[in-house]
């Protein structure tokens, strides 16, 4: 499947599922990683740092082709919607509508819609609704930027050529929220084995995560929260999603599998 893992600044797609992005891509989909901002400024942080630790988080995650021959590059891609500032607007619709036509995304991954992080608000709405108007015919979308790393080139320059209109089979929400809830899944993901990929991508953001003392526990958290989550199923370690659209199963052997 060709996927999209939107994130409002780059660290958020790696906090709510990196385990599961790194799983999708040892199993050979094609997973896309938008990020809408470049997450700057932030206390310890620069557009300068920010990018090549995001560049160092996808790097983490992408699996090894000798250990995972079935198994497809991560990529990803800056939007470059301002940080702290993103808003609900049609221009920002057509923008993430752009990169679906381009990737031809079958499903998007996107954050829960309950937060407290007017970004992570309005980022959730934006994309739910360039979800439809990806669909759209008669109507241009822009091209996305050419600044897509993990990936193939055209003269040179990574770039991504808007395709026909499309519309992704689902949206899956991820939990990267910060209100202090707890979830309460659709259904959680197996990550087992991944565990540490996904560390190794969140620590790759040192500015946000070891500079940032307030912050140096983050992996205590998540580590609890894939073992607990991974007890709810009989697993090692797992990642919480929500649906609001029903999932539909052709027989039962899917829900003791």
């Amino acid at each position: 499947m060709r996927i999209i893992v939107a994130g409002p600044h780059p660290d958020d797609q790696e906090l709510g599922m990196g385990g599961t992005i790194a799983k999708l891509a040892q199993q050979g989909h094609d997973v896309l990683l938008l990020d809408i901002t470049d997450g700057e400024p932030t206390p310890h942080g620069s557009r300068e740092t920010r990018l090549p630790e995001a560049e160092a988080a996808r790097a983490a995650l992408s699996p090894d082709p000798t250990q995972h021959p079935a198994s497809k590059p991560i990529r990803r891609l800056l939007l470059d919607l301002p940080n702290r500032r993103v808003q609900h607007t049609i221009e920002a619709r057509h923008a993430v509508a752009g990169v679906i036509r381009a990737w031809q995304a079958e499903l998007v991954f996107l954050p829960y819609f309950e937060d407290a992080h007017p970004d992570h608000i309005a980022v959730t709405r934006i994309v739910e609704d360039a979800r439809f108007d990806a669909k759209l015919t008669k109507v241009d979308m822009p091209t996305p930027p050419p600044n897509l790393t993990g990936g193939p080139s055209i003269d040179g320059q990574p770039q991504l050529v808007v395709g026909p209109p499309c519309y992704p089979r689902r949206l899956i929400y991820y939990y990267c929220t910060h209100l202090r809830i707890v979830p309460q899944p659709t259904f959680v993901f197996d990550i087992s084995g991944c565990v540490e990929a996904k560390r190794a991508a969140v620590e790759a953001y040192a500015t946000q995560f070891k500079a940032n003392a307030k912050n140096r526990r983050i992996m205590d958290w998540l580590d609890a929260a894939a073992l607990f989550y991974g007890s709810r199923i009989g697993v090692a370690a797992a990642e919480p999603f929500y649906l609001r659209e029903p999932l539909g199963l052709a027989d039962l052997d899917a829900l003791i599998g």
